[in-house]
């Protein structure tokens, strides 16, 4: 599927990127469709990995949509493609946001929401990038816009980040600043963030400073669960915190 990332104006002139994104692999629901998640994949990696640990999750409720991203050449790996949601040079504090590409693929994500049923409850998470685009899809959700400009569409329930980071969180205090509304969609919006303090690949104290620009800019319903010894990984304890969680926010009924 080819996705033309939101107009960056309306100049003559205006160049906007084609992405061109890969396969999406979608778990229906086991039992009552209540919440459909789309989930996103870290780096390199494919939509389909991860539909089938989704698969195994006591969560009859959810239908999970999982696309993949599209192949880009990548500044971190010194141009050389990969599959990823937006490019990034350095996985850090001071690294240059890519926000065109993030906003090509909240965008997606939107897209891939926008055909379920009105009495769904939506919600968008991920691992590693994609939990970074996952949380800058909540953020454009608070603030009804994506980083251009344009009106964000859907109507988000939860976001959900494992082991990742926030972008553009330097500057999201000031975007929220003064606007009732978006403090009201924040306020609204409960967020998990789960992390490893053995990560080696995203530092523990890059997404923990991310549950603080959350909080300090009025998303009030932030989670934030720490896991020692672990690394850029998952484990069995972290999936059975995220369902616990996933099942109280969203009202979900589990493995019977």
């Amino acid at each position: 599927m080819s996705f033309s990332g939101p107009s960056m104006g309306s100049g003559a002139r205006t160049v906007r990127k084609v992405f061109e994104f890969g396969r999406t692999h979608v778990v229906r629901p086991k039992g009552t469709h209540k919440v459909t998640v789309v989930w996103l994949h870290g780096l390199g990696d494919n939509g389909g990995s991860w539909s089938q640990l989704l698969e195994t999750l006591p969560l009859p409720n959810i239908k999970w949509i999982c696309p993949t991203a599209p192949s880009r050449p990548i500044s971190l790996f010194g141009g050389f493609p990969s599959t990823a949601w937006f490019d990034v040079d350095d996985i850090s504090e001071s690294a240059v946001d890519d926000l065109e590409g993030l906003d090509a693929s909240a965008a997606h994500v939107a897209s891939l929401l926008s055909t379920e049923p009105a009495d769904i409850k939506l919600a968008v998470g991920g691992f590693s990038m994609g939990a970074a685009t996952s949380l800058y899809s909540a953020t454009c959700f608070a603030l009804g816009k994506y980083g251009n400009g344009n009106p964000y569409p859907a109507n988000l329930s939860a976001a959900i980040g494992l082991s990742g980071w926030l972008p553009c969180a330097k500057s999201l205090s000031s975007k929220m600043e003064g606007k009732d509304e978006a403090a009201r969609q924040a306020a609204a919006l409960p967020i998990l963030l789960c992390h490893g303090r053995g990560d080696e690949v995203v530092p523990f104290a890059f997404d923990e400073k991310s549950s603080h620009a959350l909080r300090s800019s009025g998303f009030r319903d932030v989670t934030f669960k720490a896991y020692d010894g672990l690394g850029h990984y998952t484990n069995p304890e972290e999936m059975d915190d995220f369902c616990a969680w996933l099942t109280s926010k969203l009202g979900l009924e589990g493995r019977s």
